[in-house]
């Protein structure tokens, strides 16, 4: 039922491509647009169901698409189809950007020059730590003088060092400016000038090609025994280390942090009686850097004093998401390197998605942006020494196994996400917004990943532009959605309307009347996006929904010739806007629709084909799509006809109109005898079965009908007639 589908595993050119880039984007294009040309002559509209399910399995949980009501949610009869999940759209992707929050010194600023004792003496109180494991890094400095702390930013790294010189009691304490190069190590612990007994060098600059290696180490540690002094190195997730076992720095718990800080700002039932507000208990359950958390407290301590209201309260975690996203994107780039921002937004667009899948096509857009930024310059994509860990520390993400629903079943995939579920939609609606300079090379990869042979890839492709969508629909319309909807492929077209079902799930402007518009439009391509669009997004307004489909398909049958010749009809347009009907009628929204089904049956030639094609197409749907499962529409008369629902009547009015009509008795018999075949192995579906057919029986033309498909039925490929088939003649009413 339904035009063929590209297979979503298949190495087309396209995907060929894809693995060989993304050493030279200009040749990336050409080949692209090659592949494109040879793609057209086999490419084929996928049918609405399965595109439907492949975009209910391959979408963001943020978004929540498997159960919300607006996108189609629940089927028909309680069944479902895909995941849930609360969305979290809405002011989190917009965000309101008026006030900005200042969360301590930056990495960035730490230059050479002393530590004031007052301040060491000011940090002390705040410091939490697990006590054995800090007492055994205080060992190891005594010991070796020197010691190596690894951890993410922001996890309070640098406070731990400056608290370990501090326990030492050393002073005076220096500062090293993080410019240091491991080559100038001893040169700056050996400055005569300005003579110190502890030093810290927070976040050292190192190279590929300027590793910090042992020797470096040795040298120091000499001039430190020379000096009696000592020294704490701290490094970030990706420094180049070569020869050096560095320590990892566990950060404290943020709760146990906030409550300590809480106890210094005010006191101890003040800090209780805080920590017990929802907001705090939300905002603790988010992955907050201890800067955050410190400067959360600050916030508490001004609400405790009556300067803060409870809406600033719940919304500074937002406020400090955005904070972070920021300065992801305005860091230099010695600190997040292209090729990592590259990969931020590839998470983003991939979240919870396949790690190598994100990290792949990562590099493809690393390309891209590199070639914006400098045309000249060729991407340096090292294939080895990358290590997931690292890469997801620093995108404050996290890796775990799970199944992931594929063509071929479910498979166990190594995934990515975010720890915190908001950063991706932030993330991308900073990167459209704030940073035009990246929508080319964006725009560019995005082309790609519409034309990508793998289900998940496309729907990730439309999943991103909705979020574009609705931070800023004119230019996502114009770069994005509109070339796909005007595109020959039916890939491209499919990802507009994923794209712009989705964008009306975030509740973007204007969609629905964008669809309208399109529905009626000249372009063929736009008339296509426009139906399939209205299957996914109908549910919330079916009358006006109808009423499009209606004027579309009349549209189709103008090309009629005055001889009643219906060769002009666009037969692959028709079945387009019959799949929408389907997906309509599998909807919440369901008995609306079936009612006006039959008020408009019998209106035109038009409108009654197009309602019994989109009726046998919602017939021919299993529930869990097995090849024997239970007929949705089956059950679903079932459950009306136990509940005295008005729904069952009108399935049996629509079977006896399509089985009645000339052009559409075979397709009708066709998917009766499927459902006879179906009962064969289900009892459930023989009972529902014989339930429904005395129903279809009121004239007798019907019952020699009925009664010839049951007596003459074949088994599949050879086999003998289906037994429930003589079961079932058994139960058809006679007429005279």
């Amino acid at each position: 039922m339904g035009e063929p589908v590209p297979r979503p595993g298949a190495a087309g050119p396209q995907q060929q491509h894809d693995k060989d880039a993304p050493g030279n984007p200009q040749q990336a294009g050409s080949e692209a647009a090659e592949a494109e040309e040879q793609q057209e002559e086999s490419d084929q509209p996928q049918d609405a169901w399965s595109a439907r399910r492949d975009l209910v399995d391959h979408s963001p949980r943020a978004m929540g698409v498997g159960d919300n009501a607006r996108f189609g949610g629940s089927l028909v009869a309680g069944d479902q189809h895909g995941v849930s999940g609360g969305l979290v759209a809405g002011d989190v992707i917009m965000g309101s950007k008026t006030e900005v929050y200042h969360f301590g010194v930056s990495a960035t600023s730490h230059g050479s020059g002393e530590v004031p004792l007052s301040t060491l003496d000011r940090l002390a109180p705040y410091f939490v730590t697990a006590e054995p494991a800090f007492e055994g890094l205080l060992a190891r400095l005594r010991r070796e003088r020197v010691i190596v702390l690894s951890g993410p930013h922001f996890s309070g790294r640098r406070t731990a060092a400056l608290m370990l010189l501090h326990r030492l009691g050393v002073s005076p304490v220096r500062s090293l400016v993080r410019d240091t190069t491991p080559a100038q190590l001893v040169q700056q612990l050996s400055d005569d000038q300005h003579p110190a007994k502890g030093y810290v060098l927070c976040d050292l600059t190192t190279r590929r090609d300027q590793p910090l290696r042992e020797p470096h180490l040795l040298a120091a540690r000499g001039q430190l025994e020379h000096d009696d002094a000592y020294l704490v190195i701290t490094v970030g997730p990706m420094a180049a280390l070569e020869d050096i076992a560095a320590v990892e720095w566990k950060p404290p718990g943020p709760g146990d942090v906030l409550m300590r800080h809480l106890i210094e700002l005010t006191d101890e039932s003040t800090a209780r009686r805080l920590l017990a507000l929802p907001a705090v208990t939300e905002f603790l359950k988010r992955d907050h850097q201890l800067r955050e958390v410190a400067a959360f407290a600050k916030h508490l301590k001004l609400y405790a004093d009556g300067e803060v209201t409870d809406e600033k309260v719940g919304t500074f975690s937002l406020f400090t998401l955005e904070a972070q996203v920021q300065e992801w994107f305005d860091e230099n780039e010695e600190l997040i390197p292209l090729r990592d921002k590259a990969f931020l937004i590839a998470l983003a667009a991939f979240d919870g998605g396949p790690y190598a899948l994100t990290a792949e096509l990562s590099d493809l857009l690393y390309a891209f942006l590199q070639e914006t930024a400098d045309s000249a310059l060729q991407p340096q994509v090292p294939v080895f020494g990358t290590h997931i860990g690292k890469r997801l520390q620093l995108a404050r993400a996290r890796w775990y196994p799970e199944e992931e629903n594929t063509e071929w079943g479910p498979v166990t995939q190594s995934k990515a996400a975010f720890l915190d579920d908001r950063v991706s939609l932030v993330l991308l609606r900073e990167v459209w917004t704030g940073h035009p300079s990246a929508r080319p090379a964006l725009v560019h990869w995005l082309q790609r990943l519409a034309g990508d042979g793998r289900p998940l890839v496309r729907t990730r492709a439309a999943s991103t532009v909705a979020v574009l969508a609705y931070a800023d629909l004119p230019s996502t319309m114009a770069l994005i959605i509109e070339p796909w909807a005007m595109s020959r492929l039916f890939r491209h077209r499919l990802v507009a309307v994923n794209s712009l079902a989705l964008a009306h799930l975030l509740e973007a402007p204007n969609i629905p009347s964008i669809l309208d518009s399109w529905c009626t439009s000249e372009e063929q391509a736009m008339r296509w996006v426009a139906t399939r669009a209205y299957g996914l997004i109908g549910t919330e307004r079916p009358d006006q929904t109808l009423a499009a489909l209606r004027s579309a398909v009349r549209k189709e049958y103008a090309a009629v010739d005055e001889d009643g010749d219906e060769g002009d009809i666009d037969d692959r347009m028709v079945k387009q806007l019959a799949q929408s009907v389907e997906l309509l009628l599998l909807s919440p929204a369901g008995e609306r629709v079936l009612a006006e089904l039959l008020r408009r049956l019998d209106q035109d030639r038009a409108v009654h084909d197009l309602a019994l094609r989109g009726f046998l197409s919602a017939c021919a749907r299993r529930k869990d799509d097995a090849r024997y499962g239970r007929p949705l529409l089956l059950d679903w008369y079932a459950t009306s006809t136990a509940d005295g629902g008005s729904a069952a009547g009108d399935i049996a009015r629509l079977w006896r109109s399509a089985l009645d009509d000339r052009k559409h008795t075979k397709a009708a018999l066709e998917e009766l005898g499927a459902w006879v075949r179906a009962a064969d192995h289900d009892p459930v579906t023989e009972r529902a079965l014989a339930g429904l057919l005395p129903a279809l029986v009121t004239t007798v033309s019907e019952h020699q009908r009925l009664s010839h498909l049951l007596r003459t039925l074949h088994g599949e490929d050879g086999a003998p007639p289906p037994a429930a088939a003589a079961r079932l003649l058994a139960v058809l009413p006679h007429r005279r």
